[in-house]
């Protein structure tokens, strides 16, 4: 069925059709694994430190944090600490780019049908003050920021290409750009990504074909927020992990307040989510040993060259 349009797929790279049987997948990180694992929503450095003493005393490998709040509302010394803190582990930290529609002047962002707009650059202004934000956070030591809007990305992209930012800057897709079909996967990698947080909501064999259209990582939730779906998959994670390989795991939480954009009247709420998260990551690694103990995971504090690594300034 639908055998002419299915051609055309393949002769554009893409796969024609989603199914499990386009798996296992081939591809790996740099160091041969197939997996490392991402805990989000690192609101800072009190948040950091206690990820980092929680992954220690449940023996967690954590590879990546990643943060929501932005750039903009960290100072240069909380950024430095968070660099700081990433280097001495030796994992990435990755900061989101500040500016976004739902955050300024757009009623379209804070309308019922309109929030797929409220993580997006708004205007030209908020290119320039992305791009601002990038080169803030790299003097600072960070070398990886969350992109939330593709033509951002293919400006950051660009950039890289041409000198205008640094080769060593990585660019991790947001979930909120809403990564749903491999023909956007394979676009966004095209513009610069290194790595991509799919949908939520994808099953396996949609993310089969996701894996297939593109080479870069995925990031893939299997606890979601609430604002995002709030799923739980942790049974699909030995499945999961040789089908999209290679893939951060990334553990949210069900059940827990928003806390963007945070700061010091939140510390103490995101430093015992934080803790959360580590414990549930905590139960995904024993899900791991216990159903699929041959995958491959990256070393803890392994320093190779596709983990951005944060540089002490």
């Amino acid at each position: 069925m639908y055998d002419e349009t299915r051609a055309a797929l393949k002769r554009l790279g893409l796969p024609d059709r989603d199914g499990v049987e386009l798996g296992p997948s081939s591809k790996r990180f740099a160091d041969g694994a197939q997996v490392r694992v991402e805990i989000p929503s690192c609101e800072g450095p009190q948040v950091l430190r206690a990820v980092l003493e929680e992954a220690e005393r449940l023996d967690v490998r954590i590879h990546r944090v990643s943060q929501g709040s932005g750039v903009l509302l960290m100072t240069d010394e909380e950024i430095r600490e968070m660099a700081k803190l990433g280097a001495e582990a030796g994992i990435e930290v990755s900061l989101f780019i500040g500016p976004r529609a739902g955050w300024h002047l757009s009623p379209l962002a804070k309308s019922e049908s309109g929030g797929i707009v409220k993580s997006r650059t708004l205007g030209a202004e908020q290119i320039v003050q992305s791009v601002e934000e990038v080169k803030r956070a790299y003097a600072l030591g960070i070398r990886s920021v969350l992109v939330a809007d593709d033509g951002l990305l293919w400006v950051l992209g660009e950039m890289r290409r041409r000198g205008d930012l640094p080769a060593d800057l990585k660019y991790k897709v947001s979930v909120m750009i809403g990564v749903a079909n491999p023909a956007t996967a394979m676009l966004l990698e095209r513009y610069g990504a290194d790595t991509i947080n799919v949908g939520t909501d994808l099953n396996l064999a949609q993310l089969a074909a996701v894996r297939a259209a593109t080479s870069v990582p995925l990031d893939i939730y299997v606890e979601v927020p609430d604002d995002v779906g709030g799923f739980v998959r942790y049974y699909e994670i030995p499945e999961l992990i040789p089908l999209t390989s290679p893939v951060y795991i990334k553990f949210g939480l069900r059940n827990a307040p928003n806390i963007y954009p945070s700061g010091g009247h939140l510390e103490d709420l995101a430093v015992r989510l934080g803790r959360e998260r580590v414990r549930r990551a905590r139960i995904g690694q024993e899900l791991i040993e216990r159903y699929c103990p041959g995958v491959l995971m990256s070393k803890p504090g392994e320093r190779v060259e596709d983990l951005a690594v944060p540089v002490v300034r």
